[in-house]
């Protein structure tokens, strides 16, 4: 099925129309009856027909609304211009909203791309574009919209992890606008079949589920953590290569595999460690005094 106009024409001219058809039907029954003339008496009743069977068809159209119009079961299109109209006589008029609707997805229990079970769930906005599809190509499209965009937002939580630490993957939590944009155009290919434009999809509900949340939370801290130690680590190496470069080249002092080393590993602890370290004055060598 695909959309199409019907015949309609502007109500409040095809009225006043139809009303003067009336009177001549008056008219011509009324000089059918004094000259006793059978073909006026039927041309007045065809015209009374005709006008009733097209006052019958007038029709209102609301702002954001579509009137489809069926002929015994014929699909003959679709009038989506407001006002007060005259359609094809002996049809039904079926009501489309064209109104921007929203949908908000039952919190739905899925494991992410790590197999980690999670609560997720979404909001979908979406309107009517092509009433035709959306009558006759699916059943009820309100309940079709419902259960694809379940079935969307599944798909989806399934393509990527909940979190990760490196900032080359995509994660759910961390992009929440990508995965948006990929669960709207996946929704609206599984959504054309019924007429319908996704307009926008957001993530409205992301959490680990509560089985499994508390050492989830802690594996979050753990994976914290070893990230931290490691950026330190990396900093305090880069800090003690710099110190060692600049005071050989500064004061010109030449240092021994063993003092280096000594060196490299005062400072390495002094730097990584959490607490504050305190400092130890050397003096030099101390002999033992025996007294006698």
């Amino acid at each position: 099925m695909k959309e199409k106009n019907t015949f309609h024409v502007n109500g409040y001219l095809g009225l006043f129309v139809l009303i003067g058809l009336m009177l001549a039907g008056i008219y011509v029954f009324y000089m059918g009856v004094t000259t006793d003339s059978v073909f006026q008496i039927v041309v007045s009743i065809v015209l009374w027909i005709i006008s009733i069977l097209f006052i019958s068809s007038l029709t209102i159209v609301s702002p954001n609304q579509a009137k489809a119009i069926l002929f015994f079961g014929k699909y003959l299109g679709t009038i989506k211009s407001n006002g007060l109209f005259i359609t094809t006589p002996l049809t039904q008029k079926i009501n489309v909203s064209l109104k921007v609707r929203n949908f908000n997805s039952s919190l739905l229990k899925v494991n992410d791309n790590d197999g980690n079970p999670i609560e997720i769930s979404a909001v979908v906005v979406f309107k009517v574009v092509d009433t035709a599809k959306a009558l006759f190509d699916v059943d009820y499209y309100q309940n079709f919209v419902e259960i694809q965009s379940e079935t969307a937002i599944r798909h989806i939580a399934t393509q990527y992890p909940y979190d990760s630490f490196s900032d080359d993957d995509v994660t759910l939590r961390g992009n929440t606008g990508l995965v948006s944009d990929e669960l709207a155009k996946e929704l609206q290919e599984r959504l054309a079949v019924a007429g319908v434009e996704v307009i926008e999809t957001r993530l409205n509900h992301l959490a680990y589920s509560t089985e499994i949340a508390s050492a989830m939370l802690q594996r979050q801290q753990a994976k914290a953590i070893l990230a931290a130690r490691q950026t330190i680590v990396e900093g305090a190496v880069t800090m003690t290569q710099m110190a060692l470069e600049q005071i050989e080249e500064g004061q010109e002092i030449n240092f021994t595999d063993d003092r280096k080393v000594q060196l490299i590993n005062n400072l390495l602890v002094s730097i990584i460690t959490d607490r504050g370290t305190q400092p130890v004055i050397n003096t030099g060598d101390v002999k033992e005094v025996k007294t006698r």
